[in-house]
């Protein structure tokens, strides 16, 4: 069965504060949650109070399974200053590691229309490999997350499982991978076997909503159990991130994909 892992900036709010909603979700039966960023410095994510977190995840036994870099930084918008980045990025791996959360999710940000899209891809490469080297030995990951740009993120320059898979191929480290998101590779039109097939061993996390819509599983269009079987076709095995808008209270909106993973 696969470990399913509510995100928690939009399940279970119902609870109240972060910690509250960690203990719900242990409450419903998960082990692993998931969220956005820590400290909220990127809208829509709101700072957590990060010791009532921790204490909550200890209390539950529950697997925080990955948290969003930040800033979420426009990488070729002029002046490509990233210095803000690379000063956050340390002090996310260190939360990461108080919090015992083993990757974060990383970007593209928009594309710039002054530059051939290779250049930016490579100059994206160039950033992520300084990324990795720099957090080398904390035992946190990286996961590149491309995103759909016909619904949710407009002018993303990441908006292709491929190219994801291009960048990640040349940073070439067992640190950096790709967050497959099941919803925008939808909404993108995207043939979901031939981009597992071709990512290989390099998705290193997955996030799933129904499309269109991203509200849970079940009330869109996708074929979930068909889904979930390409997924484990594919040979992936590790935690599937529930990053939807629910349409019902949080518990109820999970017992579809909860009894489909199961049997996935």
């Amino acid at each position: 069965m696969y470990r399913l892992s509510p995100n928690i900036e939009l399940l279970f709010t119902e609870a109240g504060d972060y910690a509250a909603r960690v203990r719900a979700a242990a409450a419903a039966g998960f082990d692993a949650v998931e969220m956005w960023g820590p400290t909220g410095v990127d809208a829509p994510a709101r700072p957590k109070d990060l010791p009532a977190l921790k204490a909550a995840l200890e209390e539950t036994g529950t697997q925080l399974t990955a948290q969003l870099a930040e800033p979420r930084t426009q990488f070729m918008i002029p002046p490509w200053d990233h210095s803000e980045f690379f000063r956050k990025l340390d002090e996310g791996v260190g939360i990461a590691n108080e919090l015992g959360c083993p990757r974060i999710v990383v970007g593209s940000g928009t594309g710039f229309g002054g530059w051939k899209r290779q250049v930016q891809l490579d100059k994206l490469v160039e950033i992520y490999r300084k990324a990795v080297a720099q957090i080398d030995g904390s035992g946190v990951g990286l996961v590149l997350e491309p995103v759909n740009v016909r619904v949710d993120h407009p002018g993303a320059l990441l908006d292709r499982t491929a190219e994801a898979v291009h960048v990640a191929r040349d940073v070439d480290s067992p640190a950096f991978g790709v967050l497959y998101d099941i919803y925008h590779s939808a909404v993108e039109g995207e043939d979901m076997a031939a981009e597992l097939a071709n990512a290989g061993d390099l998705v290193h996390y997955v996030q799933l909503a129904d499309a269109p819509g991203r509200g849970e599983p079940g009330t869109g269009e996708l074929d979930w159990p068909e889904r979930l079987g390409i997924l484990r076709a594919a040979g992936y095995a590790g935690p599937i991130g529930l990053e939807y808008y629910p349409r019902t209270e949080s518990a109820a909106s999970v017992r579809r994909i909860v009894d489909w993973a199961a049997r996935a």
